[in-house]
């Protein structure tokens, strides 16, 4: 992939990292005799898809259903269950070709009082809602949420355990990409990365189908969500979307107006932003993260960037531009690239809790070694201790190829590239700017992204909860995205990539009160980081 493609992968995905990553190693869970269960159809049913908002889930054991050695252990916990949904491949055409998603749920502990269902999506777009509904588990246990809904968490179509999967590169290609530099930039140099870039693209067709390169955008999902509301029996959906998952929660918002009870967005994506300001927006945000960081590291007598916060840019490019063309050996025997080394950078802006790791990898770095970062970068990369890769990096490539309008001007592309750099002065490593074209530009799938609608009759209001230091979906998009759908606004002051459930209890007081209640938050309300 190219430079700018890289960077807006490592930018855009993936929250569910951070939610997964606090649990702690759940009970080994107890074999569950499979359950047949009907709630369905629910609420309004579009014609000829009746079979689908009817249909039966059997509800067992999530054995099975991880993609990956960490998604077996958390999905060990006894307290959830697992089930496949059917929909159809295109919905111009039900019954032509049937998917199945992968579904995971922890049932309101508390049955008398349920409400409904509330499923989550986490992010990505490509990031496994299954694994964030097991690692949110604990945030919820102990609250109304826990008590009155179930937890739901899904795949979605073409994710993890969802099926057919998008799967454009095996393990051992993936590894291959991480070290490839893209060093020559010449002519010959931008036709050749330009022809990987194709190949890509290629092999995402051979090896997924362009039929389902066809059907994986964000509208598909939102009409898969219907069809999910309508078999866990709610005649109206309750949803939390974090990051992309906002954008997945506008969309069905603007397809079933009526059909929604209610709606966290949190960590906003603007809705009517073209990709290459989004990707320049992220890029000041992770700026801002990374001057935050600058100035945290400064005070500490072990800071890997010295204790002048106004000279951190240069003295991290220095440690990390010559992995460009000098990879550093592992003890395992692979290398880390400079690729690597600005995705784990990345990670561990996404919140202040990091900042410890970022500093000890830079530390390890400076002495030679790449442990720290690699893992990191493995982590973020979907690279398991086993070696596999969950497949979050393909299927981000295929969502957003088909969801954005593309940019087939080179000139444009060096154009973003310089305003990126211009954006976030710490991640220019000093090449020339190289405006070549990136797979979407090759996608065979047609684009499939419409303006949104100003009037969406039936919707309640929303609350949208955004951060003023959030690097990847800056706080500017959440104020529009409010505007847009003419929901509540809730500003959480700190540096961190979203809020809802991740310890605020300001924040979580607020969503939890707005999805058991109703009841929205203040006007203009704040929340202290």
């Amino acid at each position: 992939m190219s430079v700018v493609e890289r960077r807006w992968t490592a930018l855009c995905a993936l929250s569910v990292l951070l939610l997964a990553g606090c649990t702690t190693t759940p009970p080994a869970q107890q074999p569950q005799q499979p359950r047949v269960e009907q709630r369905g159809p629910a609420g309004p049913v579009p014609a000829g898809l009746e079979r689908y908002y009817a249909q039966k889930l059997t509800w067992e054991s999530c054995d099975g259903y991880a993609t990956s050695s960490e998604q077996r252990e958390a999905f060990q916990r006894r307290t959830v269950e697992c089930a496949r949904m059917t929909v159809p491949l295109d919905y111009a055409k039900p019954g032509a070709r049937d998917i199945t998603l992968g579904l995971l749920r922890r049932p309101a502990s508390e049955q008398g009082r349920r409400i409904g269902s509330m499923i989550i999506n986490p992010g990505g777009p490509g990031a496994s809602g299954m694994a964030a509904a097991a690692g949110m588990v604990g945030q919820v246990r102990d609250n109304e949420l826990g008590k009155r809904f179930d937890l739901v968490g899904f795949d979605p179509r073409g994710v993890g355990a969802s099926q057919p999967e998008v799967r454009c590169l095996t393990d051992a290609e993936r590894d291959e990409l991480r070290l490839d530099t893209d060093l020559d930039y010449s002519p010959e140099g931008v036709a050749k990365s330009e022809a990987e870039e194709k190949d890509y693209a290629t092999k995402c067709a051979e090896r997924t189908g362009a039929d389902v390169l066809a059907n994986i955008g964000t509208r598909e999902v939102a009409k898969d969500l219907d069809v999910m509301r309508s078999a866990l029996g709610d005649e109206k959906l309750t949803y939390v979307g974090y990051s992309y998952g906002t954008r997945l929660g506008t969309v069905y918002a603007e397809t079933f107006p009526g059909n929604v009870r209610a709606m966290v967005l949190d960590g906003a994506v603007d809705p009517d932003q073209n990709p290459n300001d989004e990707l320049i927006a992220q890029g000041a945000g992770f700026q801002k993260a990374f001057d935050a960081f600058s100035r945290w590291c400064a005070q500490r007598f072990d800071c890997a960037l010295g204790t002048d916060a106004t000279q951190t840019a240069k003295v991290f490019q220095r440690l990390v531009r010559p992995l460009a063309e000098n990879p550093i050996a592992l003890k395992d025997g692979r290398k880390l690239s400079y690729g690597d080394a600005i995705t784990a950078v990345i990670q561990t802006l996404y919140a202040e809790t990091l900042w410890e790791s970022l500093n000890n990898g830079l530390n390890q770095l400076s002495k030679g070694a790449g442990e720290v970062l690699m893992s990191l970068a493995d982590n973020y990369n979907g690279r398991g201790s086993d070696g596999r890769y969950s497949n979050i990096n393909d299927a981000f490539s295929a969502v957003r190829c088909v969801d954005d309008n593309r940019t087939n001007d080179r000139a444009v592309r060096a154009d973003v590239e310089r305003r990126y750099r211009q954006a976030a002065p710490f991640l220019d490593d000093g090449s020339p700017v190289v405006g070549y074209l990136d797979a979407c530009a090759f996608w065979p799938a047609p684009v499939s992204a419409q303006p949104l609608r100003a009037d969406l009759p039936g919707l309640p209001q929303l609350l949208v909860v955004s951060t003023t230091g959030d690097p990847a979906t800056p706080h500017e998009a959440g104020i529009k995205l409010a505007r847009v759908l003419r929901a509540r606004l809730l500003t959480q002051d700190a540096t961190r990539h979203t809020g809802f459930l991740s310890g605020n209890p300001c924040v979580d007081s607020a969503g939890v009160a707005y999805l058991v209640d109703l009841k929205v938050s203040a006007e203009g309300a704040r929340c202290a980081g």
